[in-house]
């Protein structure tokens, strides 16, 4: 006897004319509309959760974790991250490190 089939779902939803005509030109739109939730999904903001907004008490957490930590424009990329600004036990500013670079081991 054959495993039973998944259910599938249909979703609809109301777009514009100038993004119906390019989902038109597209050979597979269910498969590129599934990619583009799924990849939307993947980069959702952690703290959020993709609402945008912060409740009350989210809003609490990210006023004390801002204490020791800022918002930062990249100077590579321009985008805005965060980093600690935390002090070491010496009294220096701890100094991210770099994302995206490698230490070579041989030099």
């Amino acid at each position: 006897m054959p495993p039973p089939r998944q259910k599938e779902c249909i979703i609809t939803f109301k777009t514009d004319a100038s993004l119906l005509e390019a989902l038109r030109t597209m050979p597979n739109r269910s498969d590129f509309i599934r990619a583009a939730i799924l990849a939307a999904l993947d980069n959702q903001c952690p703290l959020c959760r993709g609402t945008g907004l912060l409740t009350p008490n989210q809003k609490t957490h990210w006023r004390t974790f801002l204490r020791n930590h800022a918002l930062r424009e990249c100077a590579d990329c321009h985008e805005v991250h965060l980093v600690c600004s935390q002090r070491s036990p010496s009294g220096r500013t701890r100094r991210p490190r770099r994302a995206g670079r490698v230490r070579r081991a041989d030099g």
